[in-house]
């Protein structure tokens, strides 16, 4: 009993000690299918491979998180922030992402046929090798502009503009 009291104090000690701050969670795999996650902050998570399909997620954070590989398919994330986030090779297609701000995100190899982009902004974006509606495409080129922090990729460029 002693010696289990004393690693758990010791742990707590190291566990209190290191590091510079809090980690971010990692969410990576959960599933939020047919949730509401309006006004969520999810900022800075590593949300990999998590399915948020169906899911309404109006306004909800995502900025500088990890949604690699994530399915959003068939949802609603209008006026949701997605700035610098990585969305690479999420399947986002029937979204609606009114009024999203996908400044400085990685959408390359994105599947985003049949969604809805407008009035979303995309500066300093990363489009390379995305599947898009020509319509979106058109809709996104008329405003796009910058270079992704990251990869280095011309978003008018990227988006084939």
């Amino acid at each position: 009993m002693a010696l289990g009291l004393g690693l758990m104090l010791g742990l707590l000690a190291g566990g209190l000690t290191a590091g510079a701050g809090p980690a971010a969670a990692d969410f990576s795999g959960v599933d939020y299918t047919l949730t509401n996650q309006s006004g969520k902050d999810f900022s800075g998570q590593d949300l990999a491979n998590t399915s948020f399909a169906g899911a309404s997620g109006r306004q909800a954070d995502f900025s500088g998180a990890n949604l690699h590989g994530a399915i959003l398919t068939q949802a609603a994330f209008p006026e949701a922030s997605f700035a610098g986030a990585d969305l690479s090779g999420v399947l986002m297609d029937k979204v609606d992402f009114s009024g999203a701000d996908f400044s400085g995100a990685n959408l390359s190899d994105v599947i985003a046929a049949g969604s809805n982009f407008s009035g979303a902004t995309v500066t300093d974006a990363d489009f390379s090798g995305a599947l898009l509606d020509r319509v979106d495409q058109r809709l996104l080129c008329s405003d796009a502009e910058g270079t992704h922090p990251l990869t280095g990729a011309d978003t008018r460029l990227s988006l084939g503009c």
